[in-house]
């Protein structure tokens, strides 16, 4: 069966080229369109430059076409996908972490969570909601993905806005759970069986098991966990002589899986962004050499020829699911996957339905419904519900243009401390970031 496939941000490097690579390994999906659109024309040209180049390579049969103009992108789309940055992106992010910083705010990254994702969600959701006003005009029945974040705050916008629109939040954080399931377990990835949810970049495994034996697997986890894990956390007063590795931020992880008993999903960049106490036990230095590294890659790697080769490696094993749910939508599979962001429909019971929350699902012709947790842990859960209250008044803010919104939405966060402050630092966000929050009256 043929779709047609939107792409919004392919002038990405990153995104636009890994999405393009996943598709044309699917036998399923061959034939479709891939339309890449971005406002970036240069940046969409090399897409479609190097998209052009490895289509003749994987010797595929896919229509891929760039437009700058989304209205005529859309036409007859049956799956968009979204990932999207307000630019400059790092220098806004810079002011995002940096400048709450100033005004006393311990916040350790700034993109989701506290002060800077109430900032990064202000300036991201507006457009994001242009998008999506027209693909409910245009192409109301598609399948919407969203790979931007802040996730959990861009979902509940859209779909407060937009409550019928098919619209699922993706992230790839379950993917490190391929990683390290296998090596605490002893036993191959595909002989486990695991859920896991809560709130993107804030989530835990809740349960997991033997799929031979239907053996309990956690007990194992608990045992050698804090062993596992300690390899990865950077000793402070030798961190000139150390460099990080991919699994380093383990500092909240850590104290996250001592304390509630549950393994957390991400690491400590994302998670200690919803957490008051998170900066006092943070591995700040592995976050700031991640930090330093992204954006590197992002500004230069990911745009070389080196990359290109390794997104387009025939034999690499990608870590996204985008493929993999629209194969499972067209041919009915009824597949569970691991984790996807859609409105809480009691799936996590200690969350309101208005809150998207990340959890499994099942996947077939009839779309994606969630599985319920139902041993969803409450201590953990206490956590989780802390964020309700900001990410409704984000939405608030921005669908209101309300400064009285945004303004409560800080008060709201939990790492806000400081009543004073926090009315200082939002008069001085807006006076830095007129262009983008300027709307905020």
């Amino acid at each position: 069966m043929t779709e047609k496939i939107v792409l919004i941000g392919a002038g990405s490097a990153n995104f636009g080229l890994e999405a393009v690579s996943d598709i044309y390994r699917s036998k399923i999906l061959e034939g479709s369109d891939i339309v890449l659109h971005d406002t970036d024309e240069k940046s969409l040209k090399e897409t479609q430059e190097v998209a052009d180049k490895y289509k003749g390579e994987f010797g595929v049969s896919f229509n891929v076409k760039s437009s700058v103009d989304r209205k005529e992108a859309l036409k007859g789309a049956t799956v968009v996908v979204i990932s999207i940055e307000v630019a400059p992106r790092f220098g806004l992010w810079d002011q995002d972490w940096k400048i709450p910083q100033q005004y006393g705010m311990k916040q350790i990254y700034a993109e989701n969570g506290g002060p800077g994702g109430l900032f990064h969600s202000l300036r991201i959701i507006p457009p994001i909601l242009e998008i999506c006003e027209d693909i409910n005009n245009i192409c109301p029945e598609a399948y919407v993905y969203n790979f931007s974040n802040p996730m959990q705050r861009i979902c509940h916008a859209v779909t407060v806005k937009y409550p019928n629109m098919k619209f699922i939040g993706l992230c790839h954080a379950i993917a490190e759970m391929e990683r390290d399931l296998p090596e605490l377990l002893n036993t191959d990835f595909s002989n486990i069986e695991y859920r896991a949810g809560g709130l993107n970049h804030i989530s835990i495994l809740t349960d997991v098991k033997y799929k031979d034996t239907k053996k309990d697997a956690y007990p194992l986890i608990r045992k050698k966990a804090l062993e596992y894990y300690k390899n990865y956390i950077i000793d402070f007063e030798k961190m000139n002589e150390q460099s990080t590795s991919p699994g380093a931020e383990r500092g909240i992880f850590l104290k996250l899986f001592e304390t509630y008993n549950y393994l957390p999903i991400t690491t400590d960049s994302h998670l200690g962004e919803y957490l008051p106490w998170a900066h006092s036990i943070a591995d700040h230095y592995a976050i700031l050499e991640f930090y330093k590294n992204y954006k590197v890659n992002c500004q230069t790697i990911y745009r070389s020829e080196k990359m290109h080769s390794f997104y387009f490696d025939q034999n690499r094993h990608s870590k996204e699911r985008l493929v993999d749910l629209m194969e499972a939508v067209v041919e009915d599979r009824n597949m569970e996957e691991a984790a996807v962001n859609i409105l809480n429909e009691g799936y996590i019971k200690q969350l309101p339905n208005d809150i998207v929350v990340e959890v499994p699902a099942m996947v077939n012709k009839k779309g994606i419904k969630g599985i319920k947790l139902d041993n969803y842990p409450d201590n953990f859960a206490s956590i989780l519900v802390n964020q309700v209250g900001t990410i409704r008044l984000t939405t608030t803010a921005v669908l209101e243009k309300s400064k009285e919104a945004a303004f409560h939405a800080l008060l709201a966060d939990p790492v806000v401390d400081n009543f004073g402050q926090a009315e200082k630092l939002l008069d001085t966000m807006i006076t830095f970031q007129k262009e983008h929050l300027g709307y905020l009256k």
